[in-house]
């Protein structure tokens, strides 16, 4: 691969990116509440003591919060602004996934790497879903590739900036942006038996500048929390915001002191990966078992390459595998170490050779055949769930086609027409995702499309009310208002907007029999997406309608 090949893909994905950043609405509940929680931030101007909708929030870090306040506060309330940090640590992930590839294998690799963590759709989601994930990744692949320099070139400024990232992942999602780089640098130390670097005397400074620079949040944790005790956080007592950051929310996974208790089997996180590293899953899966079979042959003291990428995800994947709550995206952070181990395999196994075996040929079908089937499920998503993409967008989905078409015809091995079909690929489906599917998906989400409509129309928000409906931090966030929120009746009095599903309009009028509508539409959880949303036949059945009634008596 080229210079310039790399550098096309790579401004292909980071513009997708973009797009996706300005076209499609914040998602609730992850995205839309960190923007809210972002937003309060700034309005209540209190960066030490965190707030959601008016309550105690404790349950991530503020790195998120801070950076994407202080964007909104340059940029104004806009999406994009809440984005835009989080966008740049993944610019900061491809770019210390490269060197680090680059520092252990040459710049193919390096560059085949970066390719393979730009078009994993995992990437193509976040960044516009933005959560911690994103710019955890960014936080840890940075800290990871600056120790592995320090270790090489033996350069302190590099194990001090390390030391920088490493604060600045624990206070975008806790200690695990500790952990990571420790069980992906230690097995690597060990195999090369360099013992000296477990005990040097620069930790000792290192630790100090650490914890320098966590004071900031931890004393607004002391201060929320520690200073009083037994606040409310999801129905328990809080006894030390300390501890509740630095133990519970993480090392409790495993004590069961923690509140979240889903999805914790061994296989939960892999199975995720079939969607979420895609188009890559299958190839890594190969790379990461032959990479084992070489370190089972060599010895583990006589490696021929670097053990930190397979380490850093293998070690990592059995700690959060073990946890009792997990989500799909908690992988995400080991995404750049899994592409460096999928990128050196791919050099080395299928890149430049022809020759290939049998067994090569047939996994390549095999990837002809989910290629195919992602090539009909994007014809489906620019035609069928809402309406025909355009002449723009099926001239687009053309031009992509017809390169892959090239591509699978041209005279190059097979590794490089895999590589390059892969990619291609997954920028059609996503183009089809971040410029047609999403933009008319979210406009089932009724936090953002209320907010529009109680722009346009300049209705007092001191007056509206959340009644019976499930909340929605993007209401609030695209309201630029913290609104009352009530499930009792007997709380609502005359003068409110309420907010609710139009089940609830006979027992309001029953109350308010003189109340007036001013609007009516449908709503529908977008993250919970199932085939009868999807088929505009059946759709009907699975939206709710939702109202804005003016109570009067």
């Amino acid at each position: 691969m080229n210079k310039n090949t790399f550098l096309l893909l790579l401004a292909a994905c980071i513009g997708l990116y973009v797009i996706g950043s300005f076209m499609i609405p914040l998602m609730d509940i992850d995205a839309s509440q960190y923007a809210s929680i972002s937003r309060e931030m700034l309005a209540r101007n209190s960066f030490l003591q965190v707030y959601d909708l008016g309550k105690d929030y404790l349950d991530k870090p503020p790195m998120l919060f801070w950076l994407s306040a202080f964007s909104m506060k340059i940029f104004g309330i806009h999406d994009w602004a809440y984005r835009l940090p989080s966008l740049l640590f993944l610019g900061i992930a491809l770019y210390s996934t490269f060197k680090f590839a680059e520092l252990y294998y040459g710049k193919l690799t390096a560059r085949l790497a970066t390719i393979i963590l730009a078009s994993c759709q995992a990437f193509f989601l976040i960044a516009h879903d933005v959560r911690t994930d994103t710019m955890l990744v960014g936080w840890v692949m940075l800290s990871i590739y600056l120790m592995a320099k320090w270790a090489e070139q033996k350069n302190n400024a590099d194990f001090f900036l390390a030391i920088v990232a490493i604060a600045g992942g624990m206070m975008t999602k806790g200690p695990i942006a500790l952990v990571v780089p420790v069980l992906a640098m230690a097995p690597h130390w060990v195999s090369q038996k360099k013992w000296a670097f477990f005990y040097k005397p620069i930790y000792i400074p290192g630790i100090i500048l650490l914890a320098l620079l966590l004071v900031p949040m931890s004393w607004g944790l002391y201060q929320q929390y520690d200073l009083h005790p037994g606040k409310l956080i999801n129905d328990r007592p809080i006894k030390s915001g300390l501890e509740f950051y630095y133990w519970t929310q993480s090392f409790g996974r495993y004590t069961g002191q923690n509140y979240y208790k889903e999805m914790g089997y061994f296989t939960f996180l892999l199975e995720n990966m079939f969607w979420s590293f895609l188009p890559w899953i299958f190839v890594f899966l190969w790379a990461f078992f032959a990479k084992a079979f070489a370190i089972f042959k060599e010895g583990f003291f006589q490696p021929s390459t670097e053990l930190i990428s397979f380490f850093g995800f293998a070690l990592t994947y059995l700690v959060l595998s073990r946890s009792q709550a997990q989500l799909p995206h908690y992988i995400f952070v080991v995404f750049p170490l899994a592409a460096v181990v999928t990128a050196n395999h791919w050099q080395n196994t299928l890149w430049n050779n022809n020759a290939m075996s049998k067994i090569v040929k047939e996994f390549y079908g095999f990837h002809l055949f989910i290629f195919s089937i992602l090539m009909i499920a994007a014809t489906l998503i620019a035609i069928v769930p809402f309406g025909f993409i355009g002449w723009i967008g099926a001239i687009i989905g053309l031009i992509l086609f017809a390169i892959i078409l090239i591509q699978f015809l041209s005279k190059r091995t097979i590794g490089q027409k895999w590589f390059y079909m892969s990619v291609v690929l997954m920028i059609g489906v996503n183009t089809f995702m971040n410029t047609h599917f999403y933009p008319h998906l979210l406009n089932y989400q009724w936090g953002n499309q209320l907010a529009n409509v109680m722009d346009q129309k300049g209705w007092d928000k001191d007056k509206m009310v959340l009644y019976k409906i499930p909340n929605s931090n993007a209401f609030h966030y695209y309201g630029q208002h913290v609104f009352a929120n009530t499930k009792d009746s007997l709380q609502l009095k005359e003068g409110n907007w309420v907010i609710t599903d139009a089940v609830n309009d006979s027992s309001l009028k029953k109350q308010f029999p003189s109340s007036i509508h001013h609007y009516t539409s449908n709503r529908f959880h977008v993250t919970m997406l199932s085939l009868p949303f999807l088929n505009p036949n059946s759709r009907p059945k699975e939206i709710t309608p939702f109202e804005v009634l003016e109570l009067k008596r």
